[in-house]
């Protein structure tokens, strides 16, 4: 399948940089990944949860620390694990308790980031694990793309099962809670959702830049939109956008591919800022 893909590649992209494998696998990875960071950005924009992704960097850092030190579990499934019962812990407590949710995750970020640090000390050697804080796109297996096509085909159909009610609650909770929505379930699914797509992808985007592939697309999207369709649509093609140029510029001017598409998204947000302020 991917032989197929890659011959069609060449055919509509006559390009230097096409001719290498790895860079047709990086692609297809940003054609894959940046569409699901543009959709799900769009809520944590929404719903003010800016340092959520963050914070759950913090415990995939964690998790893969826990999964090189048991041994005998892939590091990324490590995190994923440490991940989601992290979402859930704070989504559990925030919605218990009186504490305001930037308060709660700022809690949990930084017990996260401790702890994983004082497991990766106990290793004996931290520089193996830097390569998940900046991350490397350009590494990504065929292997790891097809994980990544079941990745895109199951957020997609949970997105489309729990938008309408999740957007519901993030505008008014008690209307949504008495048209029977369990508010509680929609949230847990939602930062359930992200923590999965953040911690699968971390080893590629990197640890420290990979809040703002969230939050960069969305935010731009929000600058210049004036509904939630064009909301979704417009922070999908800049993500998608940002992911392409980024991948590109940084084959020419060696640079980080994760943080080079980052730089893009922040570009575009900066332009569409200009644009808000210039005509609202």
């Amino acid at each position: 399948m991917l032989e197929s893909l890659y011959r069609f590649i060449d055919i509509i992209l006559p390009f230097q940089w096409v001719q290498y494998d790895f860079m047709k696998n990086a692609l297809i990875a940003v054609l894959l990944v940046t569409p699901l960071f543009g959709i799900l950005g769009t809520m944590v924009v929404n719903n003010k949860m800016a340092f959520f992704a963050d914070s759950l960097g913090h415990g995939a850092f964690t998790g893969i620390a826990i999964g090189i030190l048991v041994g005998g579990i892939s590091p990324t499934w490590g995190a994923t694990i440490f991940s989601i019962f992290f979402a859930i812990a704070i989504t559990l407590i925030k919605n218990k308790g009186n504490s305001s949710t930037d308060t709660i995750i700022g809690v949990f970020s930084s017990i996260a980031i401790a702890l994983g640090l004082v497991l990766m000390s106990l290793g004996g050697n931290m520089n193996k694990f830097s390569s998940y804080l900046v991350g490397d796109l350009l590494s990504i297996s065929p292997k790891e793309i097809l994980m990544l096509v079941v990745l895109f085909v199951v957020i997609l159909l949970i997105w489309s099962f729990i938008f309408n009610k999740l957007l519901l609650v993030s505008i008014n909770s008690s209307l949504a809670k008495s048209r029977g929505t369990n508010n509680l379930l929609i949230e847990l699914l939602f930062t359930i959702t992200i923590a999965v797509v953040v911690t699968i992808t971390v080893n590629w985007v990197g640890l420290l830049i990979i809040n703002s592939l969230l939050v960069l697309p969305a935010a731009a999207a929000r600058n210049v939109s004036k509904n939630i369709r064009q909301y979704h649509l417009i922070s999908i093609l800049i993500s998608i956008s940002s992911g392409i140029i980024g991948l590109v510029l940084s084959y020419y001017l060696n640079t980080v591919t994760g943080a080079t598409i980052v730089l893009i998204s922040a570009v575009m947000f900066f332009i569409t800022l200009g644009y808000k302020q210039k005509f609202v």
